[in-house]
């Protein structure tokens, strides 16, 4: 190896030369130091300091700076393929290039960030050939020269050996630090990566005042705790505490924060270790030489307590109302350091004072109690009853984790249970929760207890049930001397659209009228009276109510007791002393314990009729509505069996009360008086209505009930007698029951006309006969069998047949079968007898099979009507005798388990009417038989 002497020409002030002669004995002597310095100096180079460069020289400038007491300025920029970076503060000298010489050591005192630590090896990752020049001097490194005087190939370690360059310094700056770049080093790229950092080096070091990167400048300004950094194309603002470490947030202009989502630890320079804490740390912690993580062990964990101690002082830099921005939120931490340094900074904040309370004092976290919703308005209400409660909207769930005490609503309410407070206080208190309950925050269902003050001074938990009075101390008046228990009203000074929301009522007669309350005191009315109670001050009320309603009240106020002639009875047991109902219901009802009474006279005349009516006090027939009857409990006369009778149970019920109470010889006035209102008359004539039924079968005219007369001009005529004249009209009569035609409503009714049916007294057509036992079989009931039964001659027999097949009415008596077209199966078992066909029969002649294609009078026949010939054929008898019940009758055709005909036209056409499926057309067959020509068939 060879020893360098600077040049001639230029200085060495520095003594650059002693150095490398130094460090050239030190390789001479001991080969494996050469070694150990090129190591190390890689292992910086392609390691530790790999992207640091601007981080190392910045913290140089910044070092520079505060040594010489004046923020500094740095300026970057690029000179024909080499960086320089310029800055202001001390220029360099001896002891600081011994430190750039040194691979070991630093040449940092005091509070100093780097100042030519081993951080300038970050240049070797750009340039082989770094230059420092100073208003003082200056250094060169160089790759070459260093082979050169070490007299090897290969790679050395550049920055053990200084040598002396002028000291060209720009204009109004100390010092520069120029970099040739290497091959493959793209300097606007880090020019580009400079300005992006800028911002964040300009807040870890104080002492820059100034950054200007190739034209673009940052300045960083100072106004008490916020540090304000402003940039070419954007302003960051930061509040600041500064003690042993410094904590920073962003703030916006007006100071609001803007806490970070994650960050890492400055040291105070950027190093690898993640944060997740609101606010950035820059503490000198203990590091590893590469700066880029924190040296674990005791130290650093000391640091970090230190450290979170003074993290409350940023928050309490904040109005109380941001300051809840400032707590950690739950995650999982981004390194060891962020876990330890969460623990203690929430340590910090449950144990030190920084919440602001209602009361205006600060408690820390674990002393502190938040509700667990938002409530605007709330917590000032609550104040001298919830000590330590925060102001503000508390996060609860994020403040859990400072050990703040969480309040549910629930909580909130069993406090409130039992305060006495003046009632334009509640109002506030439901005011500052509707807000809550409008915005979804709060659920109005946990509000279920909330207390209410009533009107009669007690304060009661839940508001369901109570009644907001409106408009009224004269409604208050009027109820306030009838006792109802249970009926709560709320104080007018406390009424607030929340409580109706949580269950109370408007109390507005209408719904003071629904009150269930008063509907319970209503149904016991009665009883209470009859104990020894007053009930004048209950009808009072209730008929004002009705009065002020309109007189439109609920059904249940009929129970309502009124004074009546001889006691006081439910108002829809009363008939007004007026009533046409006084002459219409029997006597018998208005005795004493009768069904009815008459309403006290000098009671009647103090509330207009309309009022007493809407009460349920009768002036006529009174309505019994129900939309969804689910079953026969409307107390309605018969009702069960009207049900019973209706093929499936009524979608709607509209009834008539107390039609068992007219007397039987008022029913023509009483029907008068139905049909006299529009909704009596509606009723009566409801489908299948209970009324209509009802009085059909119960009511009495001219002595006997309505269905059992029939109207002038329905064919009738011996089942049932004309309606006798009862200046009723006939439309009124229909409706009433008395019969146009056979239909049946009740097995009563079907049994009564099979009793007509067998009565001998009576004159019966044979087709009126028919369509009697049709209608009983139509009906679907199961009247008892009769006694005797009236045959298709219309006389009455006790023992019949009944006619299932045509053909065995040719070979018996009419008086010995009865005929039923539509159901003759269903008519033998109403009437307990045997169908026809059932009787046994035998064919007593011999017959000539014929098949029909044989018959050419029927070929024709079938021809003419356009009837295809059926298959096989009949048996021809001449004559056909069959024989049955003992006896042998010719007849004219006959079907056992073959088709039998007598040789005529009348029996040869029955048999092939049947065959063809055309029996209705057996009389014009036989008439074409007999004469085939077009007029038979025409004519």
């Amino acid at each position: 190896m060879t020893s360098a002497t600077p040049e001639p020409s230029v200085a060495d002030p520095f003594g650059t030369a002693r150095l490398r002669e130094t460090t050239l004995r030190a390789w001479q002597d001991s080969p494996t130091r050469l070694t150990e310095d090129t190591n190390v100096e890689r292992d910086l180079r392609v390691g530790a300091y790999r992207d640091r460069l601007f981080v190392e020289l910045a913290q140089n400038a910044a070092d520079a700076a505060m040594a010489g007491g004046v923020p500094g300025r740095v300026r970057v920029s690029l000179v024909d393929s080499e960086l320089r970076f310029a800055n202001t503060g001390i220029p360099l000298d001896a002891r600081g290039v011994a430190s750039l010489a040194s691979l070991r050591a630093s040449g940092k005192t005091g509070e100093t960030v780097g100042r030519f630590g081993v951080g300038f090896a970050a240049v070797r990752t750009v340039s082989d050939e770094p230059r420092v020049v100073s208003v003082t001097g200056g250094v060169a490194f160089s790759a070459e020269r260093t082979r050169q005087a070490a007299g090897i190939d290969g790679d050395v370690p550049v920055l053990r050996l200084p040598w002396p360059v002028p000291a060209d310094v720009p204009p109004g700056f100390d010092t520069e630090v120029r970099l040739p770049l290497r091959d493959g080093v793209d300097g606007q790229v880090l020019l580009d990566e400079l300005a992006h950092d800028v911002a964040d080096l300009l807040l870890a070091l104080p002492w820059l005042g100034e950054v200007d990167v190739d034209g673009r400048v940052w300045t960083r300004t100072s106004d008490g705790n916020v540090v304000e950094i402003r940039g070419p194309r954007t302003e960051t603002r930061w509040l600041t505490h500064r003690g042993d470490v410094v904590w920073a947030v962003p703030v916006g202009a007006d100071g609001t924060p803007e806490p970070l989502e994650e960050d890492v630890l400055h040291a105070p320079t950027p190093t690898d270790d993640g944060l997740s804490l609101p606010a950035r740390l820059l503490a000198s912690v203990p590091v590893e030489p590469s700066r880029r993580r924190a040296l674990p062990g005791p130290d650093l964990a000391k640091a970090l307590e230190e450290a979170a101690k003074e993290y409350v002082g940023l928050v309490r830099l904040l109005p109380p109302e941001h300051r809840f921005a400032l707590v950690p939120v739950p995650g999982f931490p981004k390194s060891t350091v962020d876990a330890k340094l969460r623990e203690e900074v929430l340590a910090g904040l449950s144990a030190e004072p920084w919440l602001s309370t209602q009361d205006g004092k600060e408690v820390a976290g674990r002393q502190a109690k938040v509700l667990d919703v938002d409530v605007p308005g709330l917590p000032g209400l609550l104040v001298d009853l919830i000590p330590g409660l925060l102001k503000g909207a508390a996060p609860a769930q994020a403040l859990k984790a400072v050990a703040v005490q969480v309040i549910g609503i629930e909580e909130v309410l069993d406090t409130l249970t039992g305060v006495t407070r003046d009632p334009g206080w509640w109002r506030d208190v439901y005011a500052a929760l509707t807000i809550a309950v409008e915005s979804h925050a709060l659920a109005a269902e946990r509000l279920d207890g909330l207390p209410v003050p009533l009107s009669d001074g007690r304060t009661l938990p839940g508001a369901r049930g109570c009644l907001l009075v409106e408009g009224s101390a004269e409604l208050l008046d009027l109820l306030s001397d009838v006792d109802i228990p249970g009926l709560r009203l709320v104080h007018p000074a406390a009424s607030h659209p929340l409580l109706e929301r949580l269950g109370a009522k408007q109390a507005d007669a209408r719904e003071l009228l629904n009150a269930d309350q008063l509907r319970d005191a209503v149904e016991r009315s009665v009883e209470d009276v009859r104990s020894g109670l007053d009930g004048t001050t209950l009808a009072g009320a209730v008929l004002r109510l009705i009065a002020d309603c309109g007189d439109d009240a609920p059904g249940w106020v009929g129970a309502l007791a009124l004074p009546g002639t001889d006691t006081w009875r439910r108002a829809d047991e009363l008939v007004l002393p007026a009533s046409p109902l006084l002459d219409i219901f029997d006597e018998e009802v208005f005795e004493e314990d009768g069904a009815m009474d008459v309403l006290d006279e000098d009671f009647a005349g103090d509330w207009p009729q309309s009022t007493l009516e809407a009460a349920g006090v009768l002036d006529s027939f009174a309505l019994v509505v129900d939309d969804e009857p689910h079953e026969p409990d409307h107390d309605l006369p018969d009702e069960e069996t009207w049900w019973d009778s209706r093929p499936e149970p009524p979608s709607t019920l509209v009834a008539i009360r107390d039609l068992d109470l007219v007397a039987d010889d008022a029913w023509p006035a009483a029907l008068r008086l139905l049909a006299a209102r529009p909704e009596n008359w509606h009723a009566l004539r409801a489908p299948r209505g209970h009324a209509a039924w009802w009085i059909a079968q119960y009511a009495v005219l001219g002595g006997l009930a309505p269905n059992e007369w029939h109207l002038p001009g329905a064919d009738l005529a011996g089942l049932y007698d004309e309606v006798p004249d009862l200046g009723l009209s006939a439309e009124l009569l229909e409706v009433a029951g008395v019969r146009t035609d056979l239909a049946l409503s009740t097995v009563e009714e079907a049994g009564d006309l099979l009793g007509r049916l067998a009565d001998p007294e009576r004159t019966v057509s044979p087709g009126l006969t028919t369509r009697a036992y049709d209608a009983v079989v139509d009906s679907g009931f199961e009247p008892r069998a009769p006694r005797a039964v009236r045959a298709a001659d219309g006389s009455v027999v006790d023992d019949a047949l009944v006619l299932d097949v045509p053909w065995v009415a040719g070979a018996l008596e009419p008086a010995e079968y009865v005929v039923a077209p539509e159901d003759p199966e269903r008519l033998a078992d109403l009437l307990d007898l045997p169908l026809a066909s059932t009787e046994p029969a035998e064919v007593a002649t011999e017959g000539e099979y014929a098949p029909w294609a044989e018959l050419p009078a029927l070929k024709l026949v079938a021809d003419q009507l356009g009837i295809r010939l059926p298959e096989g054929g009949v048996l021809v008898h001449d004559p056909l005798t069959v024989r049955i019940h003992g006896a042998e009758h010719d007849v004219q055709w006959w079907s056992d388990d073959r088709l039998h005909a007598a040789d005529t036209s009348e029996g040869l056409a029955r048999a092939f009417a049947w065959a063809a499926g055309r029996w209705p057309d057996r009389h014009l067959i036989a008439a074409l038989l007999d004469d085939p020509s077009p007029r038979t068939l025409l004519g």
